[in-house]
């Protein structure tokens, strides 16, 4: 690997190793396991997914590629696609060294995506099967595309918090996640707060992706609503960690449901990315 390389790689896992220390109710975090896995999974999948998606003259798709298939080698389940299929256009971005704009260089990565990233995208969802994933009459991804990755997230940006992403140039990383991550940093300066903030700032503005799969709208703006009540009493308190006990509560009571927010985590992640990228 090249400083580059190395340097990327260390920075995707970084993100991944730091969204796993926060509290995130519902999802699997060091306070807590859940829906049949375990910290530790999420730890091996950050390594084996680094060590190939940030390789240097490689693709997009090849990127998704890549590190789907390693973390399925090493864990042998789907613990990050949506991390995955969000942090590849960034790191792409960052390889592309395009300029100082980071945002810009991201659009641009956006709009070269082509019918080859779709290919490799499609058969990396389609092995990872995340939970939920039907049938769509235009654009499945068990059916070669015809379009490209761009296209097809776009196609599917009304259903998908990930796929609204790549349609919208990352705006909810950027105005949401970002936004939430450095305001709480500057006034707890607790980096794992400030994670839990930017994943209830997710969970509570969008139904996540993955409860709509899973259980429907209603289930998904129920975890909406019941995060609000908790995003709001954790950003009322000077000290976050008052706050911690009836987020454990919440949490438990998440699992105990079977709700795994999952999406608000893949894009708390890639906030994490944004802000060492940036």
């Amino acid at each position: 690997m090249s400083n580059l390389d190395t340097q990327l790689a260390l920075t995707f896992k970084s993100a991944c190793l730091a969204e796993i220390e926060a509290l995130k109710p519902g999802n699997v975090h060091i306070f807590a396991d859940g829906h049949g896995m375990v910290v530790q999974d999420f730890v091996r999948s950050a390594e084996a997914a680094s060590k190939v998606i940030a390789q240097l003259g490689i693709t997009v798709g090849q990127r998704i590629s890549d590190a789907v298939d390693a973390t399925w080698n090493a864990v042998g389940c789907n613990t990050n696609l949506g991390v995955i299929l969000l942090c590849a256009p960034m790191i792409q971005a960052a390889t592309d060294n395009a300029g100082p704009d980071f945002r810009k260089s991201l659009e641009l990565v956006l709009q070269n995506l082509t019918l080859s990233d779709a290919e490799l995208a499609f058969k990396a969802i389609s092995r990872a099967a995340p939970a939920g994933l039907g049938e769509v009459a235009q654009h499945d991804v068990r059916h070669s595309p015809t379009i490209t990755l761009l296209e097809a997230m776009q196609a599917a940006q009304q259903r998908d918090l990930v796929a609204r992403q790549y349609a919208n140039g990352f705006a909810d990383i950027f105005n949401t996640g970002y936004t939430r991550y450095m305001d709480t940093m500057q006034r707890w300066d607790s980096p794992a707060w400030a994670t839990t903030a930017v994943y209830l700032a997710f969970m509570s503005t969008y139904p996540d992706s993955h409860i709509v799969r899973k259980y429907g709208e209603a289930a998904a703006r129920l975890a909406q609503q019941e995060a609000k009540a908790h995003e709001q009493t954790l950003l009322a308190q000077k000290n976050p960690k008052i706050c911690q006990p009836n987020l454990l509560k919440f949490d438990a009571d998440l699992k105990a449901r079977g709700i795994n927010p999952g999406t608000s985590a893949d894009l708390t992640v890639a906030t994490l990315l944004l802000i060492s990228l940036v």
